[in-house]
């Protein structure tokens, strides 16, 4: 086998690519340039109802929650670092609450037509049994004022943060947990089920499960292998209620497009890499591969729950209901890890960016590339790929517009193999508060001026790349209706 065909890309199955070919991948891949890149490639490539929007969380962005996070944020690990970089406090955040009609007028200004946000559990349940009317009234006022301007809510329903009430019971630990999360997802379909059609239900369990449960970097700052396991576990049956519940309750169409409730779960990806020919290097790379990248898809595909942890917990249950559980597959994909064994952390490996390699303001590799290697990977679910989050902190602005093309770029490719990539929701809208590391990423299209109190929103230089493609959207659809 020549080396130009060991470049072209073993794709590797379950397993993932193997030893050689990881190592071959890295050594003959060229960086992308964004000049590559073009929009009029994209809208060719793409099904006419590609939908191209901006993301955000209600916590991150709404101010004034009361919830496990706010409470977490005042606190501190015991060797006296506060839980959040700096100190920060989400406190006001950007104002959503009382802002959000700036809001819709910002993905306006953009000319968006989809705008994934998340509803509060605890603003709409502050105890255990009620629900908040006032909240739920704000929330269609929301979604009202989208639908009349031609923007269409994605919603997810849980994204990172708990009722007070729902994690001093235990959490995702507790008996009772899926049963308390299905019947706020009940409330929700009934509330707005007339105006929400794309749902999606948990954002990035394995996340939570990690940096709550197994790093303790989250609330409720647990360090424990064992039970991080057992809540991925918990989540992937609340997401199998969820799915049900949605299914059954929302029944209305809000849209007009035949599709009355459109569920999926938001699955975090990235690329591990191992860091050298050592054994044990791929060995660490392809176990945060199985844990990480594979034990959500595969147990929502095939309705059983496999997770393990080597030397500490196997899981390997059915749950019924799981099985077929989404409707389409939505990916969070940012970055790509590099892999090396260290025996001397609890995961007996460390992560790392080689020297050289572009990186984010939070020191994450750029690595757009790994964007098609995921939409490939994730292909053979056979379900719609909705990108509900992708996107770059970088305060300077001076990287945002490439990394947005080059993983547009990444996209069109896919579309080019046939790859059904049905939309892109770019992160965020708008700076915000970026969990542990406070506000000091800044994700956003549109800067925020934290230290203003009306919380100015100021649009980016970047932001005109995702205007510019919106626009060539729109076209493409007007001439679809004139033919």
């Amino acid at each position: 086998m020549t080396a130009r065909r060991k470049c072209g890309a073993e794709r590797g199955g379950r397993e993932g690519p193997p030893l050689w070919a990881a190592l071959v991948a890295v050594a003959c891949s060229k960086p992308w340039s964004p000049s590559e890149y073009s929009e009029a490639a994209l809208v060719a490539n793409v099904g006419r109802g590609f939908a191209l929007g901006a993301a955000t969380a209600a916590h991150q962005i709404e101010g004034g929650n009361d919830n496990d996070w706010s409470a977490w944020e005042a606190g501190a690990f015991s060797s006296g670092r506060a839980h959040v970089k700096g100190g920060d406090r989400s406190g006001l955040a950007c104002d959503s609450w009382n802002l959000w009609e700036r809001d819709v007028g910002v993905l306006r200004e953009l000319g968006l037509r989809h705008y994934r946000m998340s509803i509060e559990w605890s603003r709409l349940v502050p105890v255990r049994g009620g629900w908040d009317e006032a909240a739920a009234a704000r929330y269609r006022q929301m979604f009202a004022l989208m639908r009349q301007s031609g923007i269409a809510p994605a919603v997810t329903l849980h994204h990172f943060t708990l009722p007070r009430w729902f994690a001093e019971r235990g959490g995702w630990e507790h008996p009772e947990a899926v049963a308390d999360f299905a019947d706020y997802v009940a409330r929700a379909a009934d509330q707005f089920g007339d105006q929400v059609d794309r749902w999606i239900t948990i954002n990035e369990p394995n996340v939570y499960a990690v940096l709550g449960y197994m790093d303790g970097k989250w609330p409720p700052g647990v360090q424990d292998a064992r039970r991080g396991a057992r809540v991925l576990a918990t989540l992937l049956r609340a997401h199998a209620e969820a799915y049900a519940t949605l299914k059954a309750r929302d029944t209305r169409d809000a849209d007009g497009d035949g599709v009355s409730s459109e569920v999926g779960i938001a699955h975090h990806a990235r690329v591990f890499q191992p860091g050298s020919i050592n054994p044990l290097d791929h060995l660490v790379a392809h176990a945060s591969d199985e844990f990480f990248n594979q034990a959500v898809p595969e147990a929502i595909a095939t309705g059983r729950i496999r997770i393990s942890v080597p030397g500490t917990i196997d899981i390997d249950e059915t749950y019924p209901g799981l099985t077929g559980a989404w409707d389409f597959f939505g990916l969070n994909s940012y970055t790509r890890d590099h892999m090396r064994v260290d025996l001397g952390t609890p995961s007996l490996s460390q992560t790392y960016v080689p020297d050289g390699k572009p990186t984010t303001d939070l020191g994450w590799e750029i690595y757009p590339e790994g964007l098609l290697e995921l939409l490939r990977r994730y292909a053979r679910y056979q379900r719609p790929i909705v990108i509900l989050e992708n996107g770059i902190a970088d305060r300077s602005d001076l990287q945002r517009a490439d990394y947005i093309r080059l993983h547009l770029l990444a996209i069109t490719r896919a579309a080019r193999e046939g790859i059904p990539v049905t939309g892109y929701y770019h992160w965020s809208l708008m700076d915000n508060f970026e969990w542990a590391e406070g506000y000091s990423g800044r994700f956003g299209l549109y800067a925020v001026d934290f230290d203003d109190p009306a919380r100015r929103r100021t649009a980016r230089d970047s932001a005109s790349v995702i205007r510019s493609l919106a626009g060539a959207l729109a076209g493409r659809a007007a001439s679809a209706t004139d033919e």
